[in-house]
């Protein structure tokens, strides 16, 4: 007998009046698994996950949890815990009474809930703050704190919503690793805008867009099969002429040329072999160029080609 995958959507679709928020969306996620579920704003991922959790019913299609379709009779609320991206606490309770209060809503021993919410709470580095009332938290501590309350509960399927957001570099370690380690006995979906803490995370990414599914895979093979081309970055002045004039000058190059700020952009698996041919046009137009670099395709640069370069609101 197959082991079930711990979350599948079948032909998922969920509509509000005429927008189609989800539209027919077919995921497997495996037990164990760090799942990144990427997209832009208005995309349908927050849709997709509200469903997931079972805080909101399908238009048509369907969500199983370990095989079991999520229905009246089959709640996920002691299965899946959700860490959402907005921090949700009560500021006049302490960390301590947080999640001793959270785990007798989900009707655990006190005892028990009291003895789990203490290795949460140094888990997360926050051991020193337990009687701390949660107001008097930074920014930070209550993303922590909001992180121990979705694992109060001891779930098996975790949803993390931008789970470094507000994080300093050493907390953005910390949870980073504590993620990792969760794994041995929980599955784990991330959503996140950071393309560089998906591609660190993830086993395997799921972009979607308009509410429909694009690509499911690796990161490696998503960047492999969607523009193996090395990037050459040329930095200009900003005294200097308008990128766009270079970018002009450039047009008939092997590859695929762009502008971002005071840089042209070109996208070709020739770089280093046009970079002389590149270097002496712009010079002798006159075009200095204050630095030049190469870097291999990013999974940032795979999602900018899949959703296009529109700022979404």
């Amino acid at each position: 007998m197959s082991i079930p995958y711990a979350v599948e959507t079948k032909n998922l679709s969920k509509n509000f009046g005429s927008l189609k928020a989800v539209d027919d969306l077919n995921l497997t996620i495996n037990s164990g698994e760090i799942f990144g579920f990427l997209g832009p704003n208005g995309a349908g991922k927050s849709t997709s996950i509200n469903m997931i959790c079972g805080l909101l019913s399908p238009t048509s299609g369907e969500v199983l949890i370990n095989g079991k379709r999520i229905d009246n009779s089959h709640s996920t609320s002691r299965t899946v815990g959700l860490c959402p991206q907005d921090n949700i606490f009560w500021p006049m309770m302490t960390c301590l009474e947080q999640l001793t209060f959270m785990g007798a809503m989900y009707g655990l021993p006190r005892t028990d809930t009291k003895k789990s919410s203490i290795k949460l709470l140094a888990d997360m580095g926050l051991s020193d703050k337990k009687n701390k009332l949660a107001k008097t938290l930074s920014g930070g501590m209550k993303r922590r704190l909001n992180i121990c309350l979705a694992l109060v509960h001891d779930p098996e399927i975790v949803i993390f919503d931008e789970p470094e957001a507000g994080l300093d570099p050493q907390s953005r370690v910390m949870v980073r690793e504590y993620i990792h380690m969760l794994t041995a006995k929980k599955t784990i979906i991330l959503t996140t805008h950071n393309m560089d803490e998906a591609e660190r995370l993830a086993q395997r990414v799921a972009i979607i867009d308009n509410g429909k599914l694009l690509l499911t895979d690796t990161p490696e093979n998503l960047k492999r099969h969607n523009g193996e081309e090395d990037i050459l970055e040329l930095s200009l002045p900003d005294e200097n002429v308008s990128p766009e004039k270079a970018k002009a000058l450039l047009k008939d190059m092997n590859g695929i040329i762009s502008t971002e700020s005071n840089r042209v952009l070109i996208k070709s698996k020739q770089c280093l072999a046009l970079l002389p041919e590149i270097m002496n046009r712009l010079s002798v137009n006159g075009i200095s160029i204050k630095q030049v670099q190469v870097r291999k395709n990013t999974l940032e640069d795979v999602f900018i080609k899949l959703t296009g370069r529109k700022l979404r609101e």
